[in-house]
């Protein structure tokens, strides 16, 4: 019997890793490969904070699944994991609904031989009281696309009452990557709806508080980087509070463990992540405390060869140090292109390679306005960017992602159509 290869979650990491061997090992016929995620459709989630603020429509930058399976030599099944049975080499799939309820597909089974785990993370409120009732979290296109019909809605009401003028208050929890690029995105977002004629909220009446419980903003980046960012958002009216711990989030303020209240009609959690609930010790495996599966330099979970995890759901160990591999972009595309080879390998009975992490380094957009980073390479060392440059180089990031999936002709194509596109669409999704 072929190979059954079965790859959970449709993420960078996943699709990518899905991509590559379907090209090599699903087009030759050396295994099955198959994809597994609950969504029809995929998007870069570093974006996710453009399609929240209307800057990036959703709908033109979205993969399709069955498209690319097609395209790429691997199988695509619509579901999401439930549960795992290692003895008989199984996974369980929930049943999945349609929009009034009615189930579309049953829940079902699918057996593999060699198992990849790629279902990212989730924000973690850490049980803040009120966070999860009262608060709207980023980690998935149609939250993303509920906050942005919530602004969208805060507008259009503005515009159509008698007041003479309206504010609109926004308060982000967290100013890492996340908090920091939805913070500025937001205040570009209030200058384009002004210039479309939705002038009742001008963009001085966007009031946007980033909060954050560390003492400065990008805690996981050089501060280097962080004080320039830091000085930029409160150039462009920002409120920035650090050392500001949320205790409590109330239908329409948040509360800090000092006393002070913030006000705000909408508010957004993005401190913070972990792995899905459902793979909390899943079948006996090894999972740490914020539910990743825990797995070896291999990028085998310590408990079953067959099955390995990667990207923000797997804590893997970093070589020479006591901390894992940090939940971000690059650290995912390295772990798939090594387990293109790895799986490769494994089929002709060769060693495992095994993965260690390098920081080629950060580039944080703050919109329009500016982008903030640092390049590491072995030639260069660390060098530090700002203003334009760094903002080209943060876009040649999704290049680089559109390449790995679409190859090099047709990302030239999506740049092209994306380019003489600019001239017949809105800067903004209007709704």
């Amino acid at each position: 019997m072929t190979h059954r290869i079965v790859i959970v979650g449709g993420g960078a990491g996943g699709l990518e890793l899905a991509t590559r061997l379907g090209k090599t090992l699903g087009k030759r016929g050396t295994a099955v490969i198959t994809l597994v995620d609950a969504n029809l459709t995929h998007i870069w989630k570093p974006l996710l904070h453009e399609v929240a603020a209307g800057s990036l429509n959703s709908s033109e930058d979205e993969l399709n699944y069955v498209a690319q399976a097609k395209w790429n030599h691997f199988q695509f099944q619509l579901g999401r994991m439930s549960g795992l049975e290692r003895s008989s080499k199984q996974i369980q799939l929930a049943a999945t609904l349609d929009e009034d309820g009615r189930e579309l597909l049953p829940a079902r089974t699918l057996a593999y031989d060699t198992l990849v785990i790629a279902v990212g993370s989730n924000t973690n409120d850490f049980g803040t009281l009120g966070a999860a009732q009262h608060c709207l979290f980023l980690d998935t296109r149609k939250q993303a696309e509920r906050f942005h019909q919530q602004l969208l809605n805060h507008y259009l009401r503005a515009h159509a009452g008698d007041l003479a003028s309206e504010k609109i208050s926004v308060a982000i929890v967290g100013a890492g990557a996340t908090g920091v690029e939805l913070a500025a995105e937001l205040h570009h977002a209030a200058h384009e709806l002004a210039a479309y004629g939705l002038d009742r909220i001008q963009p001085k009446d966007m009031q946007i508080t980033l909060i954050e419980a560390g003492p400065r903003v990008l805690p996981a980046l050089p501060e280097r980087i962080s004080v320039p960012v830091h000085k930029t958002l409160e150039k462009l009216g920002v409120t920035v509070l650090t050392n500001a711990s949320v205790s409590e989030v109330t239908a329409d303020s948040l509360k800090t463990a000092n006393g002070e209240v913030i006000h705000a009609s909408l508010k957004v959690w993005a401190a913070g992540i972990r792995a899905p609930a459902f793979l909390k010790d899943i079948d006996g495996l090894e999972t740490n405390r914020i539910n990743q599966l825990v797995v070896r330099p291999t990028l085998q979970t310590t408990l079953d060869d067959d099955i390995f995890a990667f990207g923000d759901c797997a804590a893997c160990p970093q070589p020479g140090s006591d901390r894992n591999v940090p939940p971000r972009a690059q650290a995912a595309h390295q772990q798939a292109s090594l387990l293109a080879k790895g799986l490769k390998a494994r089929l002709e009975g060769k060693p495992l390679p095994t993965y260690a992490y390098r920081d080629y380094g950060s580039l944080v957009s703050l919109s329009r306005f500016s982008a903030v980073g640092n390049l590491m390479g072995n030639l260069t060392g660390s060098v530090m960017l700002e203003g334009w440059l760094a903002r080209m180089f943060y876009v040649s990031l999704y290049r680089m992602h559109q390449m790995a999936l679409y190859g090099t002709f047709r990302t030239l194509m999506l740049m092209l159509g994306s380019r003489i596109g600019r001239g017949t669409e809105p800067r903004l999704k209007l709704h």
